[in-house]
């Protein structure tokens, strides 16, 4: 960083959805292998580490999106959301072959067992040598509800609420176990101090944990948590646990908005909001020239057929849209989704906030803006590394210049992730928002930063 400079921009590349939407059949795609590939990977986190890129993130789903039309055969047949592997395993592999970049890896506290989950990111943090992030979401959506044994979608609010009790008995279950209780004195024998191990006898609304974790304490102490809710009942959730926060980036209002509600709820939950940082989730083509970044955007909207669309929006949405009336107000839909427990936030949200709750749109309407949203056309910023850099600076200062971006690949793999470290990253650093090279040995002090630690 350069004297002077403000907060370092912190900088994750989403792998996701690399080889799903349509992304891999683009050209020079994922040539000569298949997801879920491992050599792909390795070479995809070697590069990201070249460049000084703070996290890899791995968001997950377990069931494949049967939402639209109450059927996954358009998912199945045009690769909407999945396949989808555990990722614990590639990340562990990843972990040996890389040294500083971090992994974030998803799972649901609304299906998961917290103790469980607690054990393995332990394990995790240690493999990695204290590069493991958790990214805790709360599911709304059916086939994932179905693969664990329920018939319809847990309330919302319930959500998270459950969400709050699981964090809370993992962190206790990572405090259970004090930093300095392990001490293999060899003369005594004595390998642990019993003062130093701590019960839980948890018995909540959701969960009953004895504890402790049997477990030594990782690098880390816990993982980095990460949390996307943005409703204002996932806002809350977010100010009460989450060392950095997932928002949707690209539209400045809803950006602004978001940062001002999670300001308000981490001065509610006593917490300072300069300590929690937004990373906002983008999409980059980048370009000799402007003309030739924007033609390869062009190139996105036609990665996904209309069935596809309408699979990818319910499934994300919880909410059938193939049941669309041929015109409707945007206010009563998303009253349906909500009554239907679905996702309060998203692509609806976003139409709601540019044209007003009372907009009627025709379904057509509906269909074209959601297939620029479903392939991300609307969310890529296309131009010379200048270019996007000057967009990204832009963002990052108009909400707050806390936290930075999560860079998602809507074209090539492994190809796109090297222009963005390899041009992007370079001009990024020119203006004195990213270090020349990793601050730390742990993702904490990494993708958090001195500006953002508590």
């Amino acid at each position: 960083m350069t004297p002077g400079a403000q907060s370092p921009m912190a900088l994750a590349f989403d792998l996701s959805f690399t080889h799903t939407e349509g992304r891999w059949n683009v050209p020079g795609s994922w040539t000569g292998a298949d997801y879920p590939d491992l050599h792909m990977f390795t070479e995809l986190a070697r590069t990201a580490e070249r460049g000084g890129i703070d996290m890899l993130f791995f968001g997950d789903g377990v069931g494949i999106p049967d939402t639209w039309e109450n059927s996954a055969d358009a998912a199945v047949k045009w690769g909407i959301s999945w396949p989808r592997h555990d990722m614990s395993p590639i990340i562990a592999a990843l972990g040996q072959a890389t040294s500083k970049i971090g992994f974030g890896l998803t799972y649901s506290s609304t299906y998961m067992h917290p103790f469980y989950i607690a054990r393995l990111l332990n394990s995790l943090d240690h493999v990695t040598n204290g590069r493991i992030a958790f990214n805790v979401v709360a599911s709304a959506r059916t086939s994932d509800a179905a693969n664990y044994g329920f018939d319809q979608l847990m309330n919302h609010d319930m959500r998270y609420e459950r969400m709050e009790e699981f964090i809370d008995v993992c962190q206790r279950l990572w405090d259970s176990v004090e930093p300095d209780a392990i001490v293999r004195d060899h003369t005594t024998g004595i390998f642990a101090d019993p003062a130093k191990v701590h019960r839980l006898d948890h018995h909540g609304k959701h969960f009953h944990v004895r504890g402790p974790l049997p477990s030594v304490p990782s690098p880390q102490g816990k993982p980095v948590l990460v949390q996307a809710g943005s409703s204002p009942r996932g806002i809350r959730a977010s100010a009460a646990f989450a060392d950095i926060v997932f928002g949707s980036g690209g539209h400045h209002a809803s950006q602004k908005r978001h940062r001002s509600e999670l300001n308000t709820a981490l001065q509610n939950a006593g917490r300072d909001p300069a300590s929690v940082g937004i990373l906002w989730a983008i999409q980059v083509v980048l370009g000799a020239s402007r003309s030739e970044a924007v033609a390869r955007r062009e190139e996105m909207l036609g990665m996904l057929p209309m069935e596809g669309v309408g699979a990818y929006l319910s499934y994300n949405t919880g909410f059938d849209f193939s049941v669309l009336p041929r015109s409707f107000v945007l206010g009563e839909l998303r009253a349906s989704i909500v009554a239907a427990q679905g996702t309060q936030s998203g692509f609806v949200d976003r139409l709601i906030s540019d044209r007003g709750a009372e907009s009627r749109l025709s379904r057509d309407e509906f269909f074209d803006e959601g297939w620029r949203y479903s392939t991300g056309y609307d969310q890529t910023i296309a131009g010379t590394a200048s270019e996007v850099a000057d967009e990204m600076a832009e963002q990052f200062e108009v909400t707050g210049s806390r936290g930075g971006f999560m860079i998602s690949n809507p074209l090539r793999t492994p190809g796109a992730v090297g222009d963005v470290v390899d041009y992007l990253v370079p001009e990024l650093r020119a203006r004195g928002l990213r270090s020349d090279d990793y601050v730390g040995s742990t993702l904490r002090s990494n993708l958090l930063g001195s500006s953002l630690q508590k």
